[in-house]
């Protein structure tokens, strides 16, 4: 019995060393092929970088749709003789300029 339990022993060693073996060889493998990352961070910022140029022509489009929007409500409230007129539209038109202010200082800022 106590022969069967070395044997079994030493079967077991050898096992848990072929493994390790193994997956040491397998890390060492699937390491070959790792990057160090800086190619896709390049990607990513070329990605960023194409896009805002997209997104700063939709602040602006969405800044004239307000603009428009603002304008219709401004005369309406005109024409009805409300006098809160001048508020609102200082509030319609600045939300409008502060979209396209906003579009142009972080393209300038960060040089996109």
């Amino acid at each position: 019995m106590e022969m069967c339990s070395r044997k079994t022993k030493k079967n077991n060693r050898k096992r848990v060393i072929m493994v390790c073996a193994a997956l040491a060889l397998l890390a060492i493998h699937y390491g070959a092929f790792a990057q160090d990352g800086i190619q896709g961070i390049n990607e990513a910022n070329t990605k960023v970088r194409s896009y805002f140029a997209a997104g700063t022509n939709l602040m602006y489009a969405v800044g004239a749709l307000l603009g428009l929007i603002g304008a219709v409500k401004v005369y309406q409230k005109w024409n009805a003789g409300d006098q809160d007129t001048g508020k609102v539209a200082a509030a319609w038109f600045g939300s409008c300029i502060f979209l396209v202010v906003v579009a142009t200082v972080i393209q300038s800022f960060f040089g996109v």
